[in-house]
């Protein structure tokens, strides 16, 4: 086991690894660039729903059950069926990431706007406040601390998921996971996924700090559901 970690070590330090088309730093900005524009595109179709199902209320059941869609949602089956259907390109990659990152921040900005104080709205409405006043001045900034933990939460799923970029041929740290299985090289394949975890935790903790700082006036609210 120590012989395994000080090959790790070594794997993880050595100047050769990072450098070139293959090195660390090179498939650590594929990653990145897979997992950040699949989230913003996520958050783009994400955020409108679930700020007009807490605005208006309809839809609540399929915000609610959003969730658990998307962790019962077959990630490599999907990658596979796109894959059959537009061929090798990144789209099987980007439809799969976004489709997982979708239910979490829907659910999250739901939740959000539906722990807005009724009172707080019907005192905005009776202030002459016209409905997108209040969806953007009143019911947004109290929102926002939850709509940030989706968003966080989906960025963290998604820099775990897209190591499938490499299923279908493509870069990112889960190159090294799938070659290190098809060439048996467990130190390879460790190295990818202490990369992967290592990149998850510090998207995380910068996303915390912006919200730290966003909201560092602001009295605690409740976490995520």
């Amino acid at each position: 086991m120590l012989e395994l970690l000080q090959s790790l070590l070594r794997w993880l330090t050595s100047g050769s690894q990072w450098s070139g088309p293959d090195g660390i730093a090179t498939r650590l900005l594929e990653h990145l660039q897979y997992s950040l524009l699949a989230t913003l595109v996520a958050a783009a179709i994400a955020l409108p729903v679930g700020l007009l199902i807490g605005h208006t209320g309809r839809g609540a059941f399929l915000a609610i059950n959003l969730s658990g869609f998307g962790r019962a949602l077959p990630t490599v089956g999907l990658v596979t069926l796109v894959f059959l259907a537009s061929g090798l390109s990144m789209w099987p990659v980007y439809v799969s990431l976004v489709a997982l990152a979708i239910p979490v921040i829907v659910t999250n900005t739901y939740a959000g706007m539906a722990a807005v104080d009724p009172e707080v709205r019907d005192a905005a409405r009776g202030q002459g406040m016209r409905w997108y006043q209040v969806l953007f001045q009143v019911e947004l900034p109290l929102a926002l601390p939850l709509i940030m933990t989706g968003l966080r939460l989906a960025c963290v799923q998604v820099v775990a998921t897209a190591t499938i970029a490499a299923y279908v041929s493509f870069g990112g740290l889960g190159r090294y996971v799938f070659d290190g299985l098809a060439q048996r090289d467990l130190v390879q394949v460790l190295g990818g996924a202490v990369l992967v975890a290592a990149l998850a935790i510090a998207l995380d903790l910068a996303l915390a700090g912006v919200q730290r700082l966003l909201f560092r006036n602001r009295p605690p609210r409740a976490h995520a559901h």
